[in-house]
């Protein structure tokens, strides 16, 4: 089933940790800890998840049907202590909205700060 836009829509904004968790994801299922690393390595440390911070996200994502658990993980050695997470059709169509959205406050910026005089 193809995502609606008014149900993509009403998502955005999303908050800077549930966009940089699904773009984690949109590389492969993931656990927790690698998702928190992968964000970091990403952001070159910017962005740091606390543990709490990212199950609070990931509780929500889950309960928004942007991401889900699947079975088994895919391409990962089964550790049963994990828990692994994928991103849905949805949560790409999502995630990619909030791309374009950013894409375009950026371009905007980037005009009124060309009509900027220069500062001293």
């Amino acid at each position: 089933m193809t995502p609606d836009q008014s149900d993509i829509d009403a998502m955005l904004p999303l908050q800077p940790g549930a966009f940089h968790i699904l773009l984690a994801l949109s590389a492969g299922d993931c656990h927790g800890y690698g998702i928190i690393t992968d964000v970091e390595a990403r952001t070159s440390g910017a962005i740091r998840l606390s543990p709490g911070t990212l199950y609070r996200t990931i509780q929500r994502l889950l309960e928004d049907e942007l991401i889900e658990e699947p079975r088994k993980p895919s391409g990962h050695a089964s550790d049963p202590r994990r828990r692994y997470y994928r991103i849905t059709p949805f949560g790409v169509a999502v995630v990619r909205a909030e791309t374009r959205r950013l894409a375009d406050l950026v371009r905007l910026a980037k005009s009124a700060l060309r009509a900027a005089p220069e500062s001293a």
